[in-house]
């Protein structure tokens, strides 16, 4: 009975995760960023915890790595998509694109696109056991989440054009499938010697959260990516 319980842990814990992000996108179609940052944050725990746990029970399933997937890309791929979405079209267009008002929001859809992409590519990367290869969807999403939810006065005004907007879309849907290396941050050991480019990332991420705010998160996948790019030239 007991291992008939425990084998169903990790793949409930993914469906929390889905049930999660689904929550995610209705606060971004509703333009309510602070619940979907909340929400999206809590899916990216339960994203953590299930592969933990498989690992923990050795509850590992046929299913498990396909529902990981599809609940990822609706709390990863749909829900910052969502966001982006409505942020678009809050946005002040300025006169010579304000007959692009209406089709600029559906480009926000490209960070679902591409974070498909992603986690097809990473379920077939042998490579990606210890590290990363191109940029992780629950990263990307918290990046999304972060700046709408902290900047969004900002972000509506006339001093930010919607083009800068979808040249970020662009960048983030590039790293998300690129061969850029990323550190992972599984810790085998404390010793610094073995984790010190994430114990780096660690200390330079405490003053963003004290000093930034909700925008702390997007900071701090911003310097994720830039740590990555120099360790990576340094290696």
């Amino acid at each position: 009975m007991a291992n008939c319980i425990t084998r169903h842990i990790p793949n409930a814990i993914t469906c929390l995760n889905l049930f999660s992000g689904g929550i995610a996108c209705v606060m971004a179609f509703e333009a309510k960023y602070d619940l979907a940052l909340t929400f999206i944050i809590l899916s990216a725990v339960f994203d953590f915890f299930d592969g933990m746990m498989a690992r923990l029970l050795n509850a590992h399933s046929v299913i498990g790595k396909d529902l990981d997937s599809l609940a990822d890309d609706v709390s990863f791929g749909l829900a910052p998509s969502l966001i982006v979405f409505s942020l678009f079209k809050e946005m002040h267009y300025p006169a010579g694109m304000e007959s692009l008002a209406p089709f600029f929001p559906y480009l926000a859809f490209l960070i679902s696109v591409f974070s498909a992409l992603r986690l097809a590519k990473f379920n077939n990367d042998t490579r990606q056991t210890s590290s990363f290869v191109g940029l992780p969807v629950p990263a990307n999403a918290l990046f999304w989440a972060s700046l709408v939810a902290g900047a969004h006065d900002f972000l509506i005004t006339d001093s930010f054009n919607p083009l800068y907007l979808l040249i970020l879309v662009c960048i983030f849907s590039w790293l998300l499938v690129s061969e850029i290396p990323m550190f992972s941050l599984k810790f085998k050991n404390l010793s610094w010697k073995n984790n010190k480019i994430s114990f780096i990332f660690l200390i330079v991420c405490i003053p963003f959260l004290v000093f930034l705010g909700i925008c702390s998160f997007a900071a701090i996948i911003v310097w994720y990516i830039l740590l990555s790019l120099i360790t990576r030239k340094s290696k």
